[in-house]
């Protein structure tokens, strides 16, 4: 199964993620841009003059709570039908439209629209609605939503090109059904509260609920079959949804300074206790100021990317508690085979640059050296996969033994967003030219970087990525997918131990079976990990029920609070 990265995130987180998707920077419209707000007298927010850059972001009225999150992130867009699912995006989008489900901070899958998720075959997964599911008009939640939510993102109208439904019966291999498609054979209601999905091959229990559960952001049918497929990714509606499930009605954005939010006084898990929301997008060098002034509330993991020369000066701020999340957000560096097909071209990159410096120097030692996906924070980690050293010397045994020449320029397109990295390409630069290497940074917004992701027009594309240490499968058969990935490698030797990851739940045979994936991707090096990020964040003092972490952040969003 591929699918695309997140959070962003993830991603890049991500993208993040995120992927980490997850993945994780800003647009470069916020460079130069300032925080000059005043400090709310009765909460951590702004109350007072925005800069230009955020001037539509929400402001506290009298009496009104509210809580601004500073990321780095930009918005690649807001509606489900059409996000790239960048963890921003995942999240901005979740605060109105729940997922099923959302692992949190210690990587438990915990319910969010669903109550329950179960197979007995890994082929049919049974989702049962949370009976007190309702929509914020008092309409229940139904499985039929789920459905038609579903059957209207595999629509090749609507062109979703990253939740890869075609997993599932009835949904052909390019993900798509016939365009107003009444019905998809691997989705079916069961009853009012109760949907199941069909898939074509088996999965893990932890594949589907963190590939698809966590990402299907249910819409309400009654209100949005009102649509024609066309209009669903277009319809203004969706900019201001008036009809939601989650915690908060999103009031305006701007795709590269803020996403502001109203809480949902009817949300059915409980009125928010804090009146506005937002997620405010700065260039990384604000993060210290805004959480010194008070102008930002807290930061997240994995959509923050805080600049490793103030991790100190945040440590030492008296109004904020600092907290270094494990190890999972992995500066990956993915290489496109096809520009590079001589893996000892590769593995030369690789011996060429000292990681473990990046580590000391850029991380403050807040992180790790892995070679592969997977981080001390897997269970499925092998720490006998030792490492790469840097070793020069042997990069250039390896590149005379390649034939390699040196008139070659590579281009190395690294996000604007994470100052860090942008430092650290630097080095990586100055590395590989010792050696024979010559490599040309580009840095770029995320959202050019994920367009050139979609290309082959690079030759290394480096973006901070959350592999979810409970499954890495989905984005490890997608990045290694092959053409159209973001590496154009495939491996046989990799695609069987995937498969059978999916097989079976004995913890061990799935960490011997991940174990064959990283010594393989240390051999042929598609990608490397410059680091794993241990990162940083940091939650106001006057703000309870919250804390930075890399998944879960807003599972319980509406018990945030705010000292008085």
């Amino acid at each position: 199964m591929k699918k695309s990265i997140k959070s962003i995130i993830s991603l890049l987180m991500v993208l993040a993620f995120t992927l980490a998707m997850a993945g994780c920077g800003n647009s470069d419209n916020n460079q130069g841009d300032t925080i000059n707000e005043t400090q709310g007298e009765t909460v951590g927010g702004s109350t007072g003059e925005e800069n230009e850059g955020n001037g539509g972001a929400a402001q506290a009225a009298p009496g009104e709570k509210i809580v601004n999150v500073g990321v780095t992130d930009s918005l690649g867009g807001i509606n489900p039908f059409a996000i790239d699912q960048t963890e921003i995006n995942k999240y901005a989008v979740g605060l109105m439209f729940l997922p099923l489900v959302e692992l949190d901070k210690d990587l438990n899958f915990q319910n969010m629209l669903a109550d329950s998720i179960t197979t007995e075959d890994n082929i049919h997964f049974t989702v049962h609605i949370d009976e007190k599911a309702t929509w914020s008009d008092g309409t229940p939640v139904t499985a039929a939503d789920v459905e038609y939510t579903v059957r209207r993102l595999a629509s090749p109208v609507v062109n979703n090109t990253t939740l890869m439904l075609y997993a599932f019966e009835g949904v052909g291999d390019d993900g798509y059904v016939e365009e107003g498609a009444e019905s998809v054979e691997g989705i079916r209601i069961i009853d009012d509260k109760t949907v199941q999905f069909i898939s074509k091959y088996p999965m893990a229990l932890t594949t589907f609920e963190n590939t698809y559960a966590r990402y299907l952001h249910t819409m309400p049918k009654h209100i949005i079959e009102k649509f024609g497929e066309a209009e669903l990714t277009t319809a203004d509606w969706f900019n201001h949804p008036d009809v939601i499930s989650g915690p908060y009605f999103l009031t305006d954005y701007d795709n590269d300074h803020y996403i502001s939010y109203t809480a949902n006084a009817d949300y059915w898990k409980g009125a928010p206790r804090i009146d506005k929301l937002n997620i405010r997008i700065v260039d990384a060098s604000q993060i210290y100021a805004g959480l010194q002034s008070g102008e930002i509330d807290i930061t997240h993991h994995t959509m923050t990317a805080v600049p490793q020369e103030d991790f100190e000066s945040i440590e030492a701020l008296e109004n904020v508690e600092t907290v270094y999340g494990a190890p999972i957000t992995n500066q990956s560096a993915f290489i496109q085979t096809a520009n590079i097909p001589d893996a000892k071209v590769r593995q030369a990159l690789v011996y060429a640059i000292d990681r473990q410096q990046l580590v000391d120097q850029l991380l403050k030692g807040h992180g790790e050296v892995v070679d592969g996906f997977l981080s001390s924070a897997s269970p499925f980690f092998d720490e006998s996969v030792t490492p790469i050293p840097y070793d020069p010397e042997k990069a250039k045994a390896l590149l005379e033994e390649a034939g390699w020449d040196g008139s070659q320029t590579l281009r190395f397109y690294v996000n604007s967003g994470d100052n860090t990295f942008v430092n650290g390409a630097q080095v990586l630069v100055a590395q590989w030219a010792a050696v024979g290497i010559k490599v040309e940074v580009q840095t770029v917004d995320l959202a050019t970087l994920m367009t050139i992701a979609g290309t082959t027009d690079y030759d290394i594309l480096a973006v901070q990525y959350t592999y979810a240490p409970v499954d890495p499968y989905p984005d490890v058969d997608w990045l290694l997918g092959g053409e159209g990935s973001w590496t154009g490698y495939s491996s046989e030797t990799i695609r069987d131990a995937l498969v059978k990851t999916q097989e079976t739940s004995d913890v061990e045979e799935i960490k011997a079976l991940y174990s064959i994936v990283d010594k393989t991707v240390q051999e042929d090096v598609p990608m490397f990990s410059a680091y794993i990020i241990s990162a940083q964040g940091a939650v106001s003092n006057r703000l309870s029920g919250a804390q930075p972490s890399a998944y879960g952040f807003f599972n319980d969003v509406h018990n945030w609070d705010v000292a008085e």
